[in-house]
This record gives C-alpha cells, structure tokens and sequence, in this order.
C-alpha cells in the first residue's frame, strides 16, 4: 500500500523546485528502473506489482494496479515506479567531444537528445540553464533508461564555452551553416544545439568557431527548419561515420 505522505512526495517531483529541494525524481517502468538501479544510482523507494527487481528490501513497497495508478504520472501507468536520488553535480570538462543545448525546452526532443549521445557514444551533455531539468519525469521517460549512462551537467554556458581551452572548436548548428556533409570534423570540441523555435542564442553564437548546418534536398518552402533531436541525431551520425 502507498501512505498518503508517499503520494504527495512523489507527486511534488512533478515540480523542479520540489526535485532539487528533496534530490530526488520519479522514473517508471521496468526497462527504465533496471538500468538505473544497475547504474549505481542510489534508490530511495521503489513501487512495484512483482518482485523482480535486485533492490534492497528495505526499500522495496509491494503495490498492486489501484496504488500504482495514484501515483504514475502516466496515463496507462507501468507495473513498476521508483525514486531515485539525484546524483551529484558533475564537472564536463573539455576533453573528447562534448554535446552542448542552449535553451532546449521540450522534454522529448531532451529525452530523445540523451538516447541519441548514449547510442553514438557521447557521454557528455552540458546543458544551459534554461534547458528543460533532465529529471523532469517526461524526460526520463523518454531517455527508456539512456539517462542512467549519460553524464548530464548544468552549467553558465556562456562562462563554460569563455573557459575553453583555445585549441578547443565550438561548433553550431545554423540553417546557413557549411554543408556537414563537406565539412572537415574533429572529434574533438564541442558541438551546440540550439533552442527548438530561435536556435542559437545571440550570447552564445559569439562563441562558436565553425558554423555548419544540414542541407535542404527538398524544395517544400513550407519545411523551414529541423526538428532539434532529428538535427542532433543526423550530425552525431556523421561526426561517428567519418
């Protein structure tokens, strides 16, 4: 059974304040739960129908569908929902090659940012503040367990990218861009991602060394730009066939 205390805990994670004051969020799902727990992200309590997950027993609360519909966030809920604590603030650095988002706001298109960097190798995400909380439960949701494996940091990105090293590239994404499919890549530097609707901020395109961007092959002049995971996931791609 679920206490009426547990209920307004793990609906209180809905909010990012409630997220970062407690250090806590809500992930659903079997797929998702393992991987998390096989992680090492330490687990506050765990909600499930069946005991099929390696978590200690302290922790674990035997629940069936009605309890769990109270608590899901999901419209058709899973068998299966925990809360997990945030893991600590990580340093990026600069080495390899780096993933930046400047002001990306859906929590799909960042779900869907963190499966592509965890399916092409990239396992650092540094995000602008004023990016959606990677442990928004729609996020995490749509990562289906990448978020267990990809280092995600929030950062000043304006101070971040002026602390660079000088032999350290920026590259962004622009609809004027070089052509990528022509364009010399390093694997080294740091590629940015701009905002769903304004791409690039003005405070951050100061700092980018190369401009590059995806050709249109279509003629439709109603398709004006790329969905911003589509985008990432075609320049990650070829970034890793070069």
């Amino acid at each position: 059974m679920v206490s009426k205390n547990q209920i307004k805990l793990i609906k209180s994670l809905a909010q990012k304040k409630n997220r970062s004051d407690s250090g806590l969020f809500v992930a659903e799902g079997k797929k998702t739960i393992s991987e998390l727990l096989a992680s090492g992200i330490e687990l506050h309590l765990l909600f499930s129908e069946e005991r099929i997950f390696n978590a200690p027993e302290e922790r674990f609360r035997e629940v069936g569908s009605k309890d769990l519909k109270k608590i899901s966030f999901l419209k058709t809920p899973q068998t299966a929902l925990a809360i997990f604590k945030i893991p600590e603030i990580y340093n990026p650095g600069y080495r390899g090659l780096t993933l930046a988002l400047d002001g990306v706001r859906d929590p799909g298109n960042l779900g869907t940012i963190i499966r592509l960097c965890d399916w092409f190798g990239i396992n650092k995400l540094v995000c602008s503040k004023d990016t959606v909380d990677c442990y928004n439960q729609k996020v995490v949701q749509a990562t289906m367990g990448s978020i267990a494996r990809i280092t995600v940091s929030y950062v000043d990105l304006k101070a971040y990218l002026s602390d660079r090293p000088e032999d350290c590239p920026v590259l962004g994404t622009f609809m004027e861009g070089e052509n990528i499919y022509k364009t010399n890549l390093e694997q080294n530097g740091i590629i940015v991602m701009g905002n769903e609707a304004n791409g690039i901020s003005p405070q951050i395109e100061k700092f980018i060394t190369h401009r590059i961007g995806i050709p249109q092959f279509g003629k439709a002049a109603s398709t004006e730009s790329l969905n911003v995971a589509t985008a990432t996931a075609i320049i990650l791609s070829e970034f890793k066939r070069r």
